[in-house]
């Protein structure tokens, strides 16, 4: 057996490696800082040319509580973005020892799920290889699509009015994906005892286009008191402006240790107990791994019926401090929110070659930065004016998914996956429709 083991390592670790060769590569600036870098003092700026009575000029301080506190909504995208969920380490061929026989035997008819866990180990000695890819890509923050935001900036002391009361409205449009290839290797260390590690490798895109108006609900039509100037044009003013930032970045992301253990097996019942380390590899400042260290324990029920093998999982993701959390900007760090966890599915053995599998998985987020939408009325004593905006807020929160897929025995030991998740509510950070295809391989 040692021998075996020795002779599958080398080719296992080349497996890791090729999988593992998308180069890290980086376009534009860190990504965690695009929404400071287009909102912040370097990006939306409104000149003035007015000269006050006491002869001194004016400048327009379009900074409001919104400018300093849209790192929220950094918080809140960037916290989601490195959360995103792993093809689960569970093999499909699971074994145990027959005692009568002597020999091992397959414990399921059915190749188990794809994103969620079952109770039984893949057997003393043997290695289970997979390789998966998932692509997402966002629609909706909070039920507001990412395809237009509206954002309303004030001027200090707005509340006074007169031409203090001009706003700066803008509707933006971010444009977030990542994509996830996840090697994943298995040992069974005993009959009832896993050792698992997952190397995911990283791609992520974020993009944000701005639209600005100054909106002169106090100064009417007095252009030269607010007004945006092209920095590439020689002369000229006007009241709208385009501002944009974004980039990509790839390599390597957060990889995760795991070990599991199979408590109880009672004929076709089981119950395991694990725990996940998430280990910080991934370049937070890029938003290819959270930049903390994270603990899930995690417990699995399984029985079969048959063909039909239901599940349950339950577990509780505890996050350390991350940039992510806090202002990757002044480098300081902040909790990133802890997370309760479930799922409720079956698989289904079609035949000796294919089985179904059907999840619905959900994540309590506890005490995380929200968005929600909302009104913004500007008004001086003659005029009103209302525009769309939006607001900042800590809640906790639950994310609803749907999960199908399948699995097929295409030769030997070797399974081919397909699994498609989708959305089934609007809270959080959603993407309608992931989808998702990989193998594994018994040995």
């Amino acid at each position: 057996m040692r021998r075996r083991i020795l002779g599958w390592l080398p080719g296992v670790c080349a497996a890791l490696l090729v999988s593992s060769a998308w180069p890290a590569a980086a376009q534009g600036d860190r990504l965690a800082l695009v929404f400071e870098d287009i909102f912040g003092p370097n990006g939306l700026t409104v000149n003035s040319e007015a000269v006050l009575p006491d002869g001194s000029t004016h400048s327009a301080h379009f900074n409001s509580a919104f400018q300093s506190n849209f790192t929220q909504f950094n918080i809140a995208l960037a916290s989601q973005l490195t959360a995103l969920p792993l093809p689960s380490p569970a093999s499909g061929f699971t074994y145990r020892f027959d005692e009568t026989t002597g020999t091992f035997v397959r414990s399921t008819q059915s190749f188990g799920p794809i994103l969620t866990d079952r109770a039984e180990t893949i057997g003393k000695g043997r290695f289970s290889f997979g390789f998966n890819v998932q692509q997402f890509t966002f629609d909706r923050l909070e039920n507001i699509d990412l395809d237009r935001v509206p954002a309303v900036f004030t001027h200090d002391e707005f509340q006074l009015g007169g031409g203090r009361a001009d706003v700066v409205t803008t509707d933006n449009f971010v444009r977030a994906s990542v994509g996830q290839m996840t090697s994943v290797l298995t040992y069974g260390v005993t009959d009832r005892f896993d050792l698992s590690v997952a190397v995911p490798m990283v791609r992520t895109t974020l993009e944000v286009r701005s639209h600005a108006s100054i909106q002169r609900v106090g100064t009417g039509q007095a252009h030269t008191v607010h007004f945006f100037r092209d920095p590439d044009a020689t002369e000229g003013i006007g009241s709208t402006r385009d501002f944009q930032a974004g980039g990509s970045a790839s390599g390597l992301g957060d990889m995760i240790l795991r070990a599991k253990s199979t408590l109880m097996r009672e004929g076709q019942r089981g119950l395991a107990l694990g725990l996940d380390v998430r280990v910080p590899t991934g370049d937070e400042r890029d938003l290819l791994g959270a930049g903390a260290v994270g603990v899930k324990p995690f417990a699995a029920f399984s029985f079969a019926y048959g063909r039909v093998s239901p599940h349950v999982n339950v577990a509780y993701q505890w996050n350390g401090d991350s940039l992510l959390g806090g202002d990757v900007k002044t480098a300081r760090k902040g909790d990133l929110p802890d997370q309760f966890l479930y799922a409720v599915g079956a698989d289904l053995g079609i035949s000796d070659v294919f089985s179904l599998t059907a999840d619905i998985l959900g994540r309590r987020t506890i005490d995380s930065p929200r968005v929600r939408l909302q009104s913004f009325t500007a008004h001086t004593s003659t005029v009103s004016e209302t525009f769309d905006d939006i607001a900042f807020f800590r809640d906790s929160f639950t994310v609803t998914s749907g999960s199908i897929g399948c699995k097929a025995n295409v030769v030997g030991r070797l399974l081919v996956n397909f699994n498609v998740r989708f959305a089934l509510d609007h809270n959080g950070l959603t993407d309608r429709v992931t989808p998702l295809v990989g193998f594994e391989y018994g040995f």
